[in-house]
């Protein structure tokens, strides 16, 4: 895990532009800085050492394109030893050269293959496998690989640069185009620290921002940077063009012919070999540890690999009862014997850090659960450099319960629409329930689905009254109606249909996004063995009675999980991280501090404050507003910090846990 970046068209005198820009990511790689400027192609990287620690620094250069050819990277710099401009560690040029952000958890296999074919590795390094394996067989490499990455491979001979994203965009990739020159960064704000760039709002982001919560176009927040989509590579050639194309698309096969409990098993193997992959490091690797069965039955598969894992858990004591997330977890660890380090986290805890949650985000995200996730791998980095997490199991297995929706409205189809829509809207206009699932009923999902922010979001009609200068942008239905396409065109029913919008908007857009910026903030790997090729795979065979029902969702999961965790665990409801900001917001300390900002001069510019305070006062007074009004807020305090101050925050003291060890 690491931070990568860089550009064309460079010159010597460009390196202190590209220190710079490593710099303001030290907290990617705090084990190592590399520099390479040579041939008009400059690239930079930050290290965090979990794989050959002493021989896989980069950037990683070869000679020449012959399995025989010599390797060398650059001298690692340590963390809190800067080094000036003119003494930065620099490579002769090379006819190759990578930086690589992730990890290829397959890389002893694939440099078992290329041994046979005659290659020479000179490390034990997956980045030199990545290089090797990308001059042996070209972008066929992509097909090879299982893990998360981002990188970049520069072409001497053929003045080209090669970039590619993982399968489900775990690793982040944004780049910019500006007077020819092409630069890349794994974050935005190495990007802004480039003189060819100049820094603007992209407003149409701000207005999809309203309906989705997150980030949610091609282009992101900063007009005219952008991010590769994931499992798409993008080619840049000398003379300033650039080809693009996915390399790799989500195929279905259901098997219906399969039992229950066959399903559950092919699901249990593909998980312990998943989690056995994750596994491999030469640093200890640690989990995640939660109410949920995501975390709960990965956790107890990586404690069957190391006996001695170490688990955390983060919780908000107030207004949860008794059982929160951190005596749930307590309860788990020791029915299974493993270590757990765990913390409350305080109202005060949690606005202090929600400028450093954005700063490290680098674009608004009104997320509550981000704050969740910077604490506890503020806990876990104390301890642990790398750590499994439980992303991807609900867009797989069909864990979010808005799936069952489609299968409720089914028992209406004989239902004509027109009457539907009707008995909608007086149930609507007599505040009385049922409006949503008849009007819901009426429709395609592709009609009103777009992500998980639905019903908690801005509508359209909303954010046109709420900003000041709308610009027109489409629907958020218009935005994923491509997906939505897709799976149309590859016949997946419409509770799947959800699940695979899901996957490529709001599995990268959020959960993936907030997964990697919150645990490299914190100099944290956070490892994902649900989002693996093989695992999805198999979870791709699963009818849709395996996945949810108008009963149950994850249901083959949860079978599957009964192999490592108790069955009445393994038949628990997701929580995810319930965060108390409605109750929170409601103190009439908390509604003086957004009241400021809802009124400060950020607001003035954006939005009619009249209509921020009429949402503020309406969630004061019982109206559940929570979400809009974090949404406008955090949009609020993002734009100050990358706008107004250009500065980061200060850094809080860290977090005091508690721990509970193994019986």
């Amino acid at each position: 895990m690491c931070g990568i970046c860089g550009f064309t068209e460079a010159t010597e005198q460009d390196l202190p532009v590209l220190k710079a820009m490593c710099d303001i990511m030290a907290h990617r790689g705090p084990d190592g800085e590399g520099l390479y400027i040579a041939d008009g192609i400059a690239l930079g990287h930050r290290r965090l050492s979990l794989i050959d620690l002493k021989g896989g620094s980069q950037p990683m250069v070869r000679r020449d394109g012959s399995p025989d050819s010599p390797l060398s990277s650059p001298e690692p710099h340590g963390a809190g030893e800067p080094t000036a401009a003119g003494e930065a560690p620099t490579l002769a040029a090379g006819d190759w050269a990578i930086v690589f952000n992730g990890e290829i958890y397959n890389y002893r296999d694939i440099a078992a293959e290329l041994a046979a074919e005659g290659w020479q590795l000179k490390t034990s390094s997956d980045t030199e496998v990545l290089l090797t394996g990308y001059i042996a067989w070209g972008e066929a490499i992509l097909d090879k690989v299982r893990g998360m990455f981002a990188f970049a491979i520069w072409n001497r001979a053929e003045r080209t640069l090669f970039c590619a994203r993982d399968f489900f965009g775990i690793k982040p990739f944004y780049y910019t185009m500006q007077n020819g020159q092409f630069i890349f960064a794994s974050e935005i704000k190495c990007i802004l620290e480039h003189p060819a760039y100049e820094r603007a709002l992209n407003r149409e982001a701000l207005e999809q921002y309203l309906s989705f919560q997150f980030s949610a176009l091609p282009e992101t927040f900063f007009a005219g940077i952008f991010k590769l989509p994931p499992a798409h590579c993008l080619t840049v050639r000398a003379d300033g063009s650039t080809e693009m194309r996915r390399f790799w698309r989500p195929a279905y096969d259901f098997n219906d012919e399969r039992s229950f409990n066959e399903a559950a098993a092919d699901i249990d193997a593909a998980m312990r070999e998943s989690v056995r992959y994750h596994n491999v490091a030469d640093v200890e690797v640690g989990s995640f540890l939660s109410s949920g069965i995501d975390s709960s039955y990965m956790a107890a598969c990586l404690a069957k690999e190391n006996p001695a894992i170490k688990t955390f858990t983060v919780g908000f004591a107030e207004y949860e009862g008794e059982r929160d997330e951190v005596s749930w977890a307590h309860d788990l660890a020791e029915q299974l014997n493993i270590a757990n380090t765990s913390k409350h986290i305080t109202q005060d805890e949690y606005w202090e850090a929600l400028p450093l949650v954005q700063w490290h985000m680098d674009e608004p995200s009104a997320d509550p659960s981000a704050v969740a996730l910077w604490f506890v791998d503020e806990l876990a980095s104390d301890q642990v450099k790398a750590v499994l997490s439980g992303e991807g199991a609900d867009e797989f297995f069909g864990g979010y319960k808005i799936y069952q929706a489609p299968l409720a409205s089914g028992k209406l189809d004989s239902v004509p629409k027109p009457l539907l829509r009707a008995g909608s809207a007086a149930l609507r206009k007599l505040g009385l329930r049922g409006a949503n699932y008849l009007e819901r009923a009426s429709e395609e999902v592709a009609d009103w689905y777009y992500t998980n922010a639905n019903g908690v979001a801005f509508t359209v009609e909303e954010r046109n009254r709420l900003l000041k200068e709308p610009t027109g942008a489409p629907a958020p239905q218009a935005v994923v109606a491509p997906a939505y396409q897709e799976a149309i065109d590859l016949g997946l029913d419409q509770a799947t249909q959800m699940q695979y919008v899901d996957l490529f908007h709001w599995l990268v857009g959020d959960i993936l996004l907030k997964t990697d910026k919150m645990s490299m903030a914190h100099s944290l790997e956070s490892r994902v063995p649900f989002l693996d090729k093989r695992v999805f795979e198999v979870s791709a065979t699963l009818p849709l009675s395996q996945r949810v029902t108008p009963e149950q969702t994850k249901v083959a999961l949860r079978e599957a999980s009964t192999c490592a965790i108790p069955q009445d665990w393994a038949q628990k409801e997701k929580l995810g991280f319930p965060v108390p900001i409605v109750h929170w917001l409601r103190d009439d300390a908390n509604y003086e501090r957004v009241r400021t900002w809802f009124t400060g001069p950020e607001a003035e510019q954006f939005f009619n404050t009249d209509e921020l305070m009429a949402i503020l006062d309406d969630h004061r007074a019982g109206a559940d507003r929570s979400r809009k009004i974090f949404i406008v807020w955090m949009f609020l305090m993002w734009y100050r910090m990358y706008f107004v101050e250009r500065t980061a925050p200060e850094r809080p003291h860290p977090v005091r846990a508690r721990q509970r060890d193994r019986a």
